[in-house]
């Protein structure tokens, strides 16, 4: 068509050529095998932050300054009109209300009350702290049973000289002997080299008549027999240490005298031990 166009001359401007698809009705005998195609997932590009992309994300509005210079970072002061300030007055004194006079007038009395406040507190605090103190150290004290074990009365009238009486005192056999003038004569003449722990009667005892021990051998912690022994005092059958009358060891393995506690005589017929 190009070329019977090219040598139509001067009919050339009376020709043109159509070009025109015209749809088929035919249809493949074998169908088409194509694979679906993959979905490919594009990253994003990823934006810098530099001051020019941060200053299109800069609020607008009512804004009191926007500052940006290349040696400092975007700055955004806002104005915050829209917030609303509480008002104090109700918890102000009435000598500070007045912004426009001088408040130097009520200074001493502002002080005054504000030093005694502290005061008050300071000594409420002291008066709660000595009180918690003191019921802790009350709870960690000895209870009523164990205050009344720790002191016996005994009345010295029931026990005949010569003999010896054992009670009970804090879980222990308290030894309370009524010694006779010859024992105390006796126990008085004892030469204090021949003793293993040298101890002389009259350290041992308040009263010559009246002897206090511990009914516990110093050995190993058995309890002695009365009016036995070698010496007339005390005998432990355990591992055979004798005691004279004065409570001091005189033959054995034990190391020691036997104890003697703390006690006094409130009179001449009673004995406090404890």
């Amino acid at each position: 068509m190009a070329s019977f166009l090219h040598r139509g001359g001067n009919f050339a401007s009376c020709f043109s050529a159509v070009k025109q698809i015209v749809p088929s009705n035919a249809r493949p005998i074998i169908p088409s095998f194509g694979k679906e195609a993959e979905k490919v997932l594009v990253q994003p590009a990823v934006q810098a932050f530099t001051t020019e992309s941060l200053q299109k994300r800069a609020p607008t509005g009512n804004i009191i300054s926007l500052k940006r210079s290349t040696a400092s970072t975007l700055q955004v002061r806002c104005a915050h009109t829209d917030v609303t300030v509480p008002d104090f007055s109700a918890y102000r004194r009435e000598e500070v209300k007045d912004s426009a006079r001088s408040s130097r007038s009520s200074d001493a009395g502002r002080k005054s009350y504000t030093y005694m406040v502290l005061a008050g507190g300071g000594l409420a605090a002291a008066y709660g702290a000595k009180t918690v103190v003191n019921e802790f150290v009350s709870s960690m004290s000895a209870s009523a049973d164990v205050l009344a074990m720790a002191k016996i009365e005994i009345k010295l009238t029931d026990i005949p000289e010569g003999k010896n009486a054992v009670f009970k005192w804090r879980n222990k056999p308290l030894f309370v002997r009524h010694r006779s003038a010859s024992e105390i004569e006796v126990e008085q003449g004892v030469n204090l080299g021949e003793l293993r722990d040298p101890q002389h009667d009259n350290d041992r005892v308040k009263n010559p008549e009246w002897l206090i021990l511990l009914g516990v051998c110093t050995h190993l912690g058995c309890v002695p027999i009365a009016n036995s022994g070698d010496f007339g005092g005390y005998y432990c059958p355990c591992h055979g240490s004798h005691y004279d009358a004065s409570g001091r060891i005189r033959k054995g393995p034990a190391p020691l005298n036997l104890e003697v506690p703390d006690y006094n005589f409130p009179d001449d017929d009673t004995l406090i031990v404890g």
